[in-house]
């Protein structure tokens, strides 16, 4: 055995007694991690497996691991671009396949079903709890790593980032103003919130006119103040 070191931030820190160890092993075993029935295999529903090789052409699956290369976008494609984009950094999880059974148990649909069959996953409350807890990442870890002239250090990431930032490229003194095309750079908070979440705060749901955020109140006793006048005086709007 030989140690990667060009792949050593992949190599796990934690010490036996992190609790994360046992969710993390027992997540990518598909085996129940706490309560009565800890280290069993979980409940599956399964089907007829389906015959002959679901992957297709520019599709492959090695030691667990499957690559997709079978779409194609060009570089002026742009909403093709993003809608990729989006596929590949959508969550782990998808409501709309989440269900309880009438035993109070969870039960989630795979969009796919396994090469044996397995198209439902069955778990206990407290386990499924476990199994999200799995998913989160650990502190200071990036989810998204950038490659080739979009690498931090690339000495051209300046040229083909929106914000010109990136390794020898002149930093903006806080004082100096910034330029039209600095100002279209970075989104602010609330094109964020319609952009990933649909959620449009800019547009009043009544009349329909344009909002703006003018201040962010973070003081308990100001909110409750401020409410309870919206309410007429002692109540809280929720």
């Amino acid at each position: 055995l030989e140690r990667d070191v060009e792949n050593s931030y992949l190599a796990s820190d934690a010490v036996d007694d992190d609790p994360m160890t046992p969710l993390l092993g027992h997540s990518i075993t598909y085996r129940i991690a706490v309560g009565s029935q800890a280290g069993r295999k979980v409940f599956t529903l399964q089907t007829l497996p389906t015959s002959g090789d679901p992957f297709g052409d520019g599709i492959g699956k090695v030691a667990g691991s499957s690559l997709h290369a079978g779409v194609a976008a060009r570089a002026d494609e742009r909403k093709k671009l993003e809608r990729l984009c989006r596929y590949i950094s959508r969550p782990a999880v998808s409501e709309k396949r989440l269900s309880l059974t009438r035993g109070g148990n969870v039960r989630y649909q795979l969009k796919t079903p396994y090469r044996d069959g397995t198209t439902h996953v069955i778990f206990e409350p407290l386990d499924f709890i476990a199994r999200l807890a799995a998913l989160v990442p650990k502190p200071r870890v990036n989810l998204t790593r950038f490659h080739g002239v979009f690498a931090p250090n690339s000495r051209h990431r300046a040229l083909v980032t929106p914000a010109k930032r990136g390794r020898g490229n002149k930093v903006r003194v806080a004082d100096e103003p910034a330029t039209p095309a600095q100002r279209r750079a970075s989104m602010t908070w609330a094109q964020r919130l319609k952009r990933v979440f649909n959620i449009d705060i800019e547009t009043c749901s009544g009349c329909g006119g344009a909002m703006k955020v003018i201040a962010c109140i973070e003081d308990p006793i100001v909110i409750k103040q401020i409410l309870g006048s919206f309410a007429g005086g002692g109540g809280i709007l929720r």
